[in-house]
């Protein structure tokens, strides 16, 4: 009988790590809410979930759109969702207490690098040039955010006083197309391919690029609270993430990256979309997800002239924590 016993025990132990295995193999995906503006800039995003690169990472995440920065922030801050792709200004402003709302600890940080902001300043038909703004609308998402920041200096550096333009708040990128397109306002900011649809209905792009200057636009943003907790799951994130970064920048891919433009962009056509890849992959997304810390230092210098309360901020480090990406650049 004892000798039943403990072969019965040893095949149960011998079992065990099989046991294991298969539990672990059976272990569902972790789920992810990652809050996002809507835009091309989300490409790698989109090509991670059609080519089931989050899958291989054993994540299930949950694309959300939101319609500004406030809902963003405040969202994330709460744990309404977990991750975000925004503006790195969005970052600072709430970290220095000069976001568009107040908050409650905040603790955010950019754990990769997005793009370089694809910024273009695009207006009405009938306006041709910077002096043409005199006495306009011009949208932004919110006054105190960087890109507004970014169309402010562009109105002063084109000799222009601040009085001699109005502001309106409207929100995310999709939205101040919309109201651009609508005619609800003379000339705004807008991000590739935004900009690309506008111009095919019309409107002029009065300046775009390295002629706005070099920032560091979208970046990857946590919690720091939420990123030491689970700093597992944001390392597949990233990784996941850099796959569809990678994939979207294969040649035999383009047309699927195409199509995937056209599928998530409002007013996409399949010519557009061949004309706004390149310059997504061209330049505007960052290839290999770094951060750009003279990017940051320029953002931060916008800021420091038009944030309030007024700060001199001259840290780009501060915000931005680099061992999650350099852990998901490891071989698991």
């Amino acid at each position: 009988m004892i000798k039943h016993l403990m072969g019965a025990a040893l095949l149960c132990l011998g079992a065990g790590p099989a046991f294991a295995q298969a539990s672990a193999a059976a272990a569902p995906d972790t789920p992810l809410k990652v809050i996002v503006f809507d835009g091309g800039w989300n490409l790698p995003i989109w090509a991670a979930q059609r080519q089931g690169f989050f899958k291989q990472n054993k994540l299930a995440v949950e694309l959300i759109y939101t319609p500004n920065s406030v809902q963003l922030v405040t969202g994330l801050l709460k744990g309404n969702y977990d991750l975000a792709l925004a503006g790195i200004d969005n970052v600072i402003a709430y970290q220095e207490g000069q976001g568009e709302v107040p908050v409650q600890s905040p603790d955010l940080f950019a754990f990769l690098g997005g793009d370089n902001g694809l910024l273009s300043v695009v207006s009405a038909p009938a306006i041709k040039s910077a002096q043409d703004l005199k006495g306009k609308s011009l949208s932004v998402d919110a006054m105190t955010t960087g890109f507004a920041f970014v169309l402010r200096d562009y109105v002063g550096r084109s000799g222009l006083a601040e009085g001699d333009v109005s502001y309106t708040r409207a929100g995310s990128t999709a939205n101040r197309y919309k109201g651009l397109v609508e005619g609800k306002t003379d000339a705004t900011l807008l991000r590739t391919p935004f900009d690309l649809v506008a111009r095919e209905k019309g409107f002029n792009v009065l300046a775009e690029g390295k002629a706005l200057g070099d920032f560091q636009g979208t970046v990857g943003v946590a919690t720091r609270r939420w990123a030491e907790k689970n700093e597992d799951a944001l390392v597949r994130f990233i990784r996941a993430y850099r796959s569809g970064l990678d994939w979207i920048h294969v040649d035999a891919n383009r047309p699927i990256a195409e199509a995937l433009l056209v599928a998530n962009t409002s007013d996409m056509t399949p010519e557009l979309a061949k004309a706004a890849l390149p310059q997504l992959i061209g330049g505007g997304l960052t290839r290999d997800a770094t951060i750009n810390l003279r990017g940051i230092g320029n953002v931060l210098a916008l800021r420091s002239r038009f944030g309030t309360p007024q700060k001199s901020l001259t840290d780009p480090t501060k915000y931005v924590d680099t061992r999650y990406l350099e852990k998901a650049s490891t071989l698991p």
